[in-house]
């Protein structure tokens, strides 16, 4: 059986671009590609939160009750 024991030191963490861009430089194919899935999902997620953000806070009101008017006056048309 296989026994497996918990890292009791913290990974140095690059604090800078130059830092990360030499430690992503070095990484395997297949880690690589785990690295870039995991930071497209990051990144989404990151905007989706901004957008909901927004949202809420009321920055697309203006957007959207020109939207509704247009629709309403004929100068746009339902997707």
């Amino acid at each position: 059986m296989k026994i497996h024991t918990l890292k009791t030191t913290k990974p140095s963490i690059p604090t800078d671009i130059e830092e990360l861009e030499s430690v992503v430089s070095h990484l395997s194919a297949e880690k690589l590609a785990l690295f870039r899935d995991w930071f497209y999902q990051f990144e989404n997620d990151s905007w989706d939160k901004q957008i909901a953000n927004d949202f809420k806070a009321g920055k697309f009101n203006k957007l959207i009750d020109k939207a509704r008017l247009e629709l309403a006056q004929g100068q746009a048309r339902e997707l």
